[in-house]
């Protein structure tokens, strides 16, 4: 195989961006992903990808749910503040303030919608686990264009 070829191909997929959030026990965690898309209308399925080994990933093996926050575009700064480990101090990651509904999983009061979601499959293959959540809950905010992972300047692929 051509590895430049595959790697100009695999980077055409497009992605949004969205900060996933977890339940970790009695705690909250909250990781940026870009790896989400909705696989079923009936019911509403979507799947989610993290990266085994990670806080996040574990927290949602062991709780179930999961909260998907739909950034919105020129949210860049929040995208990156959770790329890397963020403290939670109370109702904030920093602060980036939160709310939970229905999970217990937070909720970006910045983001544009969310929504929230049961763990109803587990597949682990390669570096990530995937996760395939049925929604229970949304929410939005306000109206506007969700976040792309190419505005952003970053390539996922190859």
């Amino acid at each position: 195989m051509d590895e430049q070829a595959k790697k100009t191909a695999l980077r055409g997929i497009t992605y949004g961006l969205y900060v996933i959030g977890t339940k970790v026990g009695d705690d909250v965690n909250a990781f940026t992903a870009n790896w989400v898309t909705q696989t079923s209308f009936n019911p509403p399925l979507v799947v989610v990808a993290a990266k085994k080994g990670t806080t996040s990933c574990d927290g949602i093996k062991s709780s179930g749910v999961f909260s998907v926050n739909v950034l919105e575009t020129g949210q860049k700064d929040l995208a990156f503040a959770f790329f890397k480990p963020v403290s939670r101090v109370g109702n904030k990651f920093g602060d980036i303030e939160f709310y939970t509904e229905q999970t217990g999983s937070p909720i970006l009061t910045d983001a544009l919608s969310w929504f929230e979601c049961k763990v109803v499959d587990v597949n682990e293959r390669g570096d990530h686990t995937i996760f395939v959540g049925e929604v229970v809950n949304a929410g939005v905010h306000r109206q506007g264009d969700p976040m792309t992972l190419r505005e952003t300047g970053l390539n996922y692929g190859g």
